[in-house]
């Protein structure tokens, strides 16, 4: 019996466009604590080893920083022994980071990459069998040319691997892409025991067997993504398996859609963002359709700018919006406007009722009741 811990696309160094220069960093500080997280809980769980099944860097181009602090992080648990498979975001190529020389003096004991596709002995009995990416686009199977030498072995056998797999690929025929079946056939016939996969960032049991399993990402990456944050505990005997989701994330991707016509809506959408755990650590993207007013409009706009400084950031999503501004008679009084500049606001307001000119009309609309509210 086995016990260890599954992981993998920490994407070190990840950077997200959306997020300022002080969310930035906390994001990319998030993805190096979750490591010590990982170290924490393997220790405690009297785990033997951490596997980590690719992509474990960004890019094999990323800050020496970044490097040394994960080292930091991974050599914090000494009695853990943590096993990097290089991905498709850091492939053993020319350039990979795992030849570089701040990589080769720095690493500790504790850290080994899985350079080649020989099994390798994490623990008395126990047999990894890593497919390493050699580069971005490789023209075959990886997993299964590192399985077809296999012969039967009384050793518990993990094949540790990287990429999609063929029966949740879109692109079937492409080479790369993992055989589900033929990795059923050698657990079936005993060759292999578990299956540890990454590039999936939700975890993920995959086939029929559930001994073929994709961990997820230990911090979210994006709002597509189901159940992410997650590790995996494994017990895995000669005819025992026991896989245990464990959450370590920490930042969270809220996509969320509301219909918007009045007050109470935006009031409901005042109390959704103050529910909203950890602010600083959320990423959330709106999609807003309905009617408002003038003053509704402007009501709405505070309450968003407000909160895009509270949260990690804030979108609006634009392809999935449709918020229309009518201006009524109530607003046409709030802004206190007489004589030619409320004729200009009648022209603007039946401007924004229709035509090409409409959504720059409902803008200026918001914007100059803003301003006359701050005035008066």
């Amino acid at each position: 019996m086995v016990r260890f811990v599954h992981t993998a696309d920490w994407q070190l160094g990840m950077a997200r466009h959306y997020l300022g220069s002080d969310a930035q960093a906390r994001f990319g500080a998030a993805r190096l604590d979750s490591i010590g997280s990982i170290g924490e809980l393997a220790e405690k769980e009297g785990c033997d080893f951490v596997v980590v099944c690719g992509d474990v860097f960004e890019s094999n181009h990323i800050e020496r920083q970044v490097i040394l602090r994960a080292f930091a992080k991974m050599a914090a648990s000494p009695s853990v022994t943590f096993y990097l498979l290089p991905g498709n975001h850091d492939p053993i190529d020319a350039s990979s980071i795992y030849r570089s020389g701040t990589f080769r003096e720095k690493k500790p004991d504790n850290v080994v990459v899985l350079l080649g596709t020989e099994p390798v002995q994490a623990a008395p009995g126990v047999e990894l069998v890593p497919a390493p990416w050699p580069n971005k686009h490789p023209d075959r199977d990886l997993v299964d040319a590192a399985c077809r030498s296999l012969q039967h072995s009384d050793a518990l056998r993990i094949v540790v691997g990287h990429g999609a797999v063929d029966s949740m690929s879109p692109d079937s025929d492409d080479p790369k892409v993992i055989s589900l079946g033929l990795l059923e056939e050698r657990i079936k016939a005993g060759l292999i025991h578990y299956v540890a996969l990454g590039d999936r960032h939700s975890k993920t049991d995959v086939g029929a067997s559930g001994r073929v399993w994709y961990s997820g990402a230990p911090e979210p990456t994006d709002y597509t993504e189901v159940d992410p944050g997650k590790v995996l505990i494994v017990d895995l005997g000669s005819d025992r398996l026991s896989v245990e989701p464990r959450h370590v994330g920490t930042w969270h991707f809220e996509p969320i859609e509301r219909h918007l016509s009045g007050d109470e809506d935006i009031e409901a959408l005042s109390q959704w963002f103050s529910a909203l755990p950890d602010r600083d650590r959320t990423i959330a993207r709106l999609s807003l359709v309905g009617q408002l007013s003038v003053a509704q409009k402007a009501r709405l706009d505070a309450l968003l700018e407000d909160e895009g400084q509270l949260l990690a950031a804030l979108e609006i999503w634009e392809r999935s919006s449709d918020l229309v501004v009518v201006p009524d008679v109530a607003d046409m009084d709030n802004f206190g406007l007489s004589g030619f500049a409320r004729e200009a606001l009648s022209d603007l307001r039946e401007m924004a009722e229709s035509g090409e000119q409409a959504p720059a009309a409902r803008e200026a609309l918001g914007l100059l009741y803003r301003l006359a509210r701050t005035a008066s």
